[in-house]
Parts: C-alpha cells; structure tokens; sequence
C-alpha cells in the first residue's frame, strides 16, 4: 500500500491510497470521527481498477496530518498485542 498527498491546506488534507481496502481505512475513519478537533471525514472510492481511493480529513482547528497520525497511532495501540 502507498499513500499519498493530493492536497492540503491549513486545515484540511486529501491522501490517496494506492492497493488499499476498507479494512484500513474503516477504523482510520471511525477513530477521525470520534475526534472532536475533526470537522470532516470523507472517503472517496469512485472506481477501484481505474482510481486511487481517496480520504478527506477536515479539522475545525489543528493540522488534519496530525489529526490522521494520532487516529493512526490509537488504531495501532488497539490491534497490538503486548
């Protein structure tokens, strides 16, 4: 999976995913919406074999990169195993 920057501003971001499925992105998007800072989460999949899948994170104040990095890293201290 690659993932990358389509757009950003002050406070929002648009990243692609390449080779991904909603087994990633469904709790990225679960964990950015219980996030009060977070104004807006969408996920944007037009056509599989012919786009990227795309997410849209929108904050209501902060960074939406560190918004993405902190619902990352809750998802990853969920799924391990200690």
């Amino acid at each position: 999976m690659q993932t990358y920057v389509i757009e950003k501003t002050d406070n929002s971001v648009k990243l692609g995913f390449k080779e991904v499925n909603l087994t990633l992105i469904t709790p990225l998007m679960k964990a950015l919406n219980e996030d009060p800072n977070v104004a807006l989460v969408r996920y944007i999949d037009k056509h599989p074999e012919l786009q990227d899948r795309v997410l849209y994170v929108e904050t209501k104040k902060g960074d939406a990169m560190e918004a993405i990095e902190k619902a990352a890293k809750s998802i990853s201290a969920y799924y391990t195993v200690n």
